[in-house]
């Protein structure tokens, strides 16, 4: 911990200082970004600027991702601005090159995490081949992760190789590593993806077009795993074990939490009687529960008539007013216009399933979603979603979804 404090200390000091030469943030457009963990390892990921309607607009890049940043402060030779979802966001202090450097400060369920950044001027690449692949990897993958403990969890890789570049994710039985993108040098792989909450570098040997070794896979801010593949176009999402399903005896959720301003929200108020009712279990510290926000927001607002949503919101911490800041963040940048509600209890509390919807079995993932028919009765629960990134399992996942709804919709 003083470590730790000494190193903001340093940081926030540089960050702040005047600058003995004037910074060149006018002539930069492209930075290839890294972002330090907490063992050294750097992560990297693209950042660009452009000027919209006279205005500093930033994104942040990973494979076809582009994440829009219009908070943009200046002062000086300094810039500060946060990640338009998360509680994430940074302070760069321009150099004279034109590079940056300063800190990514992550808000996490304990200690707040102060990241070494470093970006480097007018390099969009964010790693540089220093020899032809020796393979392609294009195609789906058979993934062992193995953790920390020893034992092993199953995944599915999707890459698409041209040349030396790659892009792809990785799919767990709930749900994707979201963008990545990278580069194949020789027999290396490399592999990031950064935005905001997600921060991933997979590294690993290509032994031949069907097999990779040697794996490494940097997760957050210290976590370590390694991991194999083998090609396989043929393999199928591994299962979830023991998914979240009704407790024998029941039918129905019975729940009242407040909303964004305070105002209680109950699944029995008039407003959602005698139609389909969409329940996501979601978090706004979590991007794969950002990209079916995405999704049922825009389902959502062409509003079909008959269906409601309600989100249920699991934050990192039980503060009330925390939450409300975080998940308001989500609303605001999708136009959500169904309730999002607060439930005060936290996703790490592994009493969360019974203090909030004791009907249910343990709550094991985010998103969650729950569907319930027009007379109440809780019909559905899908404990996966896979978001743009997967490919055709997004198309799956929404097309799951549309036929689900349907179902009930036409129902008597």
């Amino acid at each position: 911990m003083k470590k730790e404090l000494i190193l903001l200390i340093f940081l926030l000091s540089f960050v702040c200082s005047e600058a003995q030469v004037g910074g060149q943030l006018d002539n930069t457009w492209t930075w290839m970004a890294t972002v330090q963990r907490k063992d050294g390892i750097q992560v990297p990921f693209r950042l660009e600027r452009k000027e919209e309607r006279g205005k500093t607009v930033l994104y942040v890049v990973n494979a076809k991702e582009r994440i829009q940043i219009t908070n943009v402060e200046t002062a000086g030779d300094s810039l500060f601005f946060a990640m338009p979802a998360f509680e994430s966001s940074f302070r760069l202090k321009t150099l004279a090159n034109g590079d940056m450097r300063g800190i990514y400060i992550k808000g996490t369920s304990g200690a707040t995490q102060y990241w070494p950044v470093h970006a480097y001027a007018n390099i969009e690449d964010d790693f540089t081949a220093k020899s032809n692949a020796k393979s392609n990897i294009s195609g789906r993958w058979d993934v062992s992760i193995t953790r920390a403990n020893g034992s092993v969890r199953k995944a599915v890789g999707i890459f698409e190789q041209k040349g030396n570049k790659i892009t792809g994710s990785f799919l767990t039985p709930s749900a994707d590593y979201r963008y990545l993108d990278g580069i194949v040098t020789g027999d290396s792989l490399k592999l990031s993806g950064f935005d905001g909450d997600n921060i991933h570098l997979f590294e690993a040997r290509i032994e031949n077009d069907s097999i990779i070794s040697s794996g490494v896979f940097y997760n957050g801010y210290s976590g370590q795993e390694t991991w194999t593949a083998k090609k396989n176009n043929a393999v199928a999402l591994p299962e979830v074990a023991d998914p979240t399903r009704l407790r024998p005896g029941e039918t129905h959720l019975n729940f009242t939490f407040n909303d964004l301003n305070g105002k209680p929200v109950s699944i029995n108020d008039e407003r959602f009687k005698n139609k389909v009712v969409v329940i996501q279990l979601m978090g706004s510290w979590c991007a794969n529960c950002l990209d079916e926000t995405k999704f049922l927001a825009g389902y959502y607002n062409k509003h079909p008539k008959g269906v409601e949503i309600i989100a249920l919101a699991y934050e990192l911490t039980t503060d009330i007013s925390r939450s409300q800041k975080s998940v308001s963040k989500f609303q605001q940048l999708f136009h959500v216009q169904y309730p999002m509600l607060i439930t005060g209890v936290a996703a790490g509390d592994d009493k969360k399933t019974e203090k909030t919807l004791p009907q249910l079995t343990p709550i094991r993932s985010f998103p969650t979603t729950i569907f319930i028919d027009k007379k109440g009765n809780v019909r559905e629960i899908y404990t996966d979603f896979y978001g743009p990134a997967s490919g055709e399992y997004f198309i799956e996942s929404k097309n799951k979804f549309y036929k689900t709804v349907d179902r009930l919709l036409n129902e008597r």
